[in-house]
């Protein structure tokens, strides 16, 4: 098992950062199918969303007795039968395996900054928050709902979240905070930039 260190200390700009560990509690693991939970709207309803409009012409024809199916009902169904039509209405990354963490309690909480996932020493994702760490971190990246799985929700939750959970809990969570959002920013950039991290959304795939 990886052991990560306490806080790494990161350099920009000639200017040392230093990022704290913050403990992860983690709560589920192997969690599937979470798109199949999306039901607050039927497969007509979606269909009529500007970002689904494209598949209306194949879908209609093949599953005119269906529209009024329960959106996530209907791409579970799809799928149990072996149609990849189910994943045109998803994002590349939600139909992966998730699993479900969050910050332990603790001041940083309530701070805002950078923060950096790492494996053992080695930094594999930098992101930025304007909000509190936890809204980020806890409601962001450690829960994947389902609406996050299909084309017009959150991808990089859910890309992020696949990846920690590959981890098997080896993945280690630090944060810096900042006060300054343009400061925030600006570094986040130069960190990306410098480090090239392995599971930046813009540098993976």
């Amino acid at each position: 098992m990886l052991q990560s260190p306490s806080s790494l200390n990161l350099v920009v700009a000639g200017r040392k950062l230093r990022f704290l560990r913050v403990p992860l509690a983690f709560i589920a693991h192997g969690l599937t199918d979470v798109f199949a939970k999306k039901n607050n709207k039927s497969l007509r309803e979606t269909l009529e969303h500007p970002r689904y409009k494209s598949l209306s012409d194949p879908v209609i024809r093949q599953h005119t007795d269906a529209m009024d199916v329960p959106l996530g009902a209907f791409l579970a169904d799809l799928k149990s039968r072996g149609n990849e039509l189910y994943r045109r209405f998803l994002n590349p990354h939600g139909d992966r395996t998730y699993c479900q963490f969050r910050m332990a309690d603790g001041p940083a909480e309530r701070q805002k900054g950078l923060y950096v996932y790492a494996l053992g020493d080695e930094v594999v994702y930098v992101g930025r928050s304007f909000d509190p760490f936890s809204k980020r971190i806890d409601q962001g990246y450690g829960k994947i709902h389902p609406k996050n799985c299909f084309i017009d929700g959150q991808s990089t939750n859910c890309h992020l979240n696949s990846l920690i959970e590959a981890q098997d809990e080896e993945v280690a969570l630090f944060v810096c905070p900042l006060t300054n959002d343009p400061e925030i920013e600006s570094i986040e950039r130069s960190l990306i930039q410098g480090r090239r991290p392995p599971w930046n959304t813009a540098l993976a795939s």
